[in-house]
């Protein structure tokens, strides 16, 4: 049996999408989320795997622009829509899609980077693929965690908004927040509606999504989108808050919305959505054990140039090492490069010298924002120094003062 590649026609996206949603599980989704993610398919990037008449695979693109540590944006092709059907597993279907997206991305030569969120962690390795962020997902018993703001928060007005109204004011916040983190994608034009999205047969009880500003100085300086999902015993009430998103500012702001979510009458949990793993509001809280923190892997990295990425980052102290690179996939990145770096900028060229480290493509994705340390995957084997000193002086140009984090998966 054999299958032939093709770039999707915006003709046949039903049937493409159809296969997608078959792959993870079949389910029906609602109209208005099909509508986003067509409306958001860039259909010349993406490539269906025909066998005969028939879609047995699917694979797509998104042309994202993301925060890299320093504070600079850079190209990186978004990988989703990833799937193979069931009866054709095993047949290299999945490695020749992947194949083509690598060798579209190198052509087009805008892209140093591509990024992805795995629906399985042990897949995307052997492509090159290293886990680079972590989010972290919290359930906060407010009935007896107390919640301790900074100076300032009383300044801070809230006010209650129509979602919808207020979505150019939440975007100019986020917008700001962006180049602050590593791993943070900036929001074009339709990525708005993403954290939006809010199908009723996805509420799972809650209420629908509300939003509330927080506003000082005259200004937006934070939002805060969730919902309240009743709940009553015998006792009372014991509601849920489940936070979409929050993003603020200054910590004034940022302590103002958390404590509204606090004290929401007839609630006794917050059930929070993707968080940085170094969230301040783990800081304010009473009793971090009653707040059930558990982390998950989110967003991973692969560097299809990698001289053009390392150069595209900054370091957060002087570097000068030379890294022996392996990948057999993208056999250009191959060999050994000479990483010059520290806060204003960097060079990253081929030389014959000899290495300080060796490591793999997937292990320099994983590292490549700053929340993997280089140390931690010399331990489990993944990296090796050839020269004394060389791993911690790497370990500690890569690090980042503030963890990588994706907002919201694609």
């Amino acid at each position: 049996m054999r299958t032939e590649l093709r770039v999707l026609d915006p003709s046949v996206w039903d049937d493409w999408y159809g296969n997608l949603l078959l792959a993870f599980g079949g389910v029906p989704e609602a109209p208005e989320k099909s509508a986003l993610w067509r409306e958001l398919t860039e259909c010349e990037r993406s490539i269906g795997a025909w066998d005969g008449a028939d879609i047995v695979g699917t694979a797509s693109l998104y042309s994202f622009r993301l925060s890299v540590p320093g504070g600079g944006i850079v190209p990186a092709a978004g990988v989703t829509m990833v799937s193979v059907r069931a009866t054709h597993r095993r047949r290299g279907v999945l490695r020749a899609m992947m194949r083509r997206q690598l060798d579209d991305i190198r052509a087009a030569g805008d892209e140093p980077l591509a990024v992805l969120t795995a629906s399985e962690p042990d897949i995307y390795g052997r492509f090159g693929y290293g886990a680079a962020t972590q989010t972290a997902y919290a359930e906060i018993d407010t009935a007896k965690v107390r919640l301790t703001v900074p100076e300032g928060t009383d300044g801070v007005r809230l006010r209650a908004v129509p979602l919808e109204s207020a979505v150019e004011a939440c975007e100019a916040v986020y917008a700001r927040r962006v180049r602050a983190r590593p791993g943070m994608l900036e929001r074009t034009p339709g990525w708005e509606r993403v954290p939006l999205l809010d199908p009723p047969g996805d509420r799972k009880g809650a209420s629908p999504l509300r939003c509330v500003l927080a506003e000082s100085g005259g200004g937006v300086t934070g939002y805060a989108r969730f919902a309240v999902k009743p709940d009553w015993d015998l006792a009372g009430p014991k509601g849920e808050v489940v936070l979409r998103d929050l993003e603020a500012l200054d910590p004034a702001s940022y302590a103002a919305l958390w404590r509204f979510l606090f004290d929401l009458d007839l609630t006794s949990v917050i059930r929070t959505g993707p968080r940085p793993v170094d969230d301040p509001w783990q800081l304010l809280v009473s009793d971090i054990r009653r707040c059930a923190v558990r982390l998950r892997d989110s967003l991973y990295v692969r560097l299809v140039n990698v001289g053009a990425a390392l150069e595209a980052r900054t370091y957060t102290t002087p570097v000068e090492t030379v890294l022996e690179v392996t990948d057999p996939l993208c056999p250009w990145n191959e060999g050994r490069w000479r990483l010059s770096g520290d806060a204003k900028g960097a060079s990253c060229e081929r030389t014959d010298d000899s290495p300080d480290l060796r490591l793999g493509v997937r292990e320099l994705g994983a590292a490549y924002l700053g929340g993997v340390p280089l140390t931690a995957l010399a331990g489990a084997g993944r990296v090796q120094e050839a020269r004394e000193g060389a791993l911690t002086e790497a370990t500690n140009a890569f690090a980042t003062p503030v963890a990588p984090w994706l907002p919201h998966a694609f």
